[in-house]
């Protein structure tokens, strides 16, 4: 299985198929959230320095912190998924395509 890399800033990626949320840092929930992660050790801070601007939260329960906006990494999201599914179905098509040209050969015989 391929598996996409989500740019999340300042050259730190993330798998995009382990992504389970990208929300802002600002609510009270958010802040506990990171707090709890940090204290538990399963807080990863790819803000380089940088003000917080949205949180990540992953399959595997870890945290990433980045300094890029949060809608912003949702869009590099929805690309992603976007590109891999049209992807998909461009080999879908192409083996489909050889299957025929199989089928018609066959029928020489």
């Amino acid at each position: 299985m391929e598996q996409s890399l989500l740019n999340i800033g300042f050259g730190s990626t993330v798998v995009a198929e382990r992504v389970i949320a990208i929300v802002l840092p600002n609510s009270a929930p958010m802040k506990r959230l990171k707090d709890e992660a940090k204290d538990e050790k399963r807080l990863v801070d790819a803000t380089h320095g940088r003000r917080t601007r949205s949180i990540i939260v992953m399959d595997s329960n870890h945290i990433v912190l980045s300094a890029i906006q949060a809608e912003t990494i949702s869009q590099r999201y929805e690309m992603l998924k976007e590109s891999k599914k049209s992807r998909r179905e461009k080999s879908e098509n192409e083996s489909g395509e050889h299957e025929a040209a199989d089928d018609k050969g066959n029928q020489n015989v």
